[in-house]
């Protein structure tokens, strides 16, 4: 939630003194519309990057403007949907080389906390749950926008990067020194329930 709220503060003088409270709430993630996605890119031997998504997935987030510390998310991801835009990698990345989709199809995140710096920055704090394996990560987050949609809703936008080690959640696969970590980018949508 980097520029939380510095953001929010821009959005509620443009919006022309709107109260803040209207803007709280709890979202669910767009899937529907498909206005979602969890990437990521990892070093290929130090070569190349290779970059992947994950198709299915889906979440909620309770978003509390006047106490940004109270927010919080939750995400579940379907750890078979990896698409890393080739057939017999992907089979290899859902192997236990890798996720082990057969032992734990899912993967999640639940946040714990919303620590915000007196310069208004702030980062999520939370539960990463990945072959198995639960390790606490923190996000790095923007709020992209909020406001009504075409359709008679109200949206609201953030992305949030992280990086861990594969080693990190038990991923077996040695592929050396420069392909230990993995970079993630997850972009969400979210509609007022």
């Amino acid at each position: 939630m980097k520029k939380l709220l510095l953001a929010s503060a821009v959005s509620l003088t443009m919006a022309g003194g709107v109260q803040a409270s209207e803007h709280s709430g709890s979202y669910a993630f767009d899937t529907k519309g498909a206005h979602q996605f969890i990437t990521f890119k990892i070093s290929h031997l130090g070569y190349s990057w290779l970059y992947g998504r994950f198709n299915d997935f889906n979440g909620q987030f309770v978003y509390d403007e006047e106490n940004p510390e109270n927010s919080s998310v939750q995400v579940t991801v379907d750890t078979s949907s990896v698409d890393s835009n080739h057939g017999e990698r992907d089979k290899h990345l859902r192997s236990d080389d890798f996720l082990h989709v057969g032992e734990y199809p899912e993967a999640t995140f639940k946040s714990k906390r919303v620590e915000v710096d007196e310069e208004g920055e702030a980062d999520i704090i939370g539960d990463l749950t990945l072959r198995g394996v639960t390790k606490e990560i923190t996000l790095d987050v923007e709020m992209l926008g909020h406001g009504e949609d075409p359709w008679g809703g109200y949206r609201m936008g953030f992305e949030a990067e992280t990086e861990f080690k594969l080693s990190d959640f038990g991923i077996p696969m040695d592929l050396g020194k420069a392909s230990e970590t993995v970079e993630m980018i997850i972009s969400v949508e979210g509609i007022r329930q």
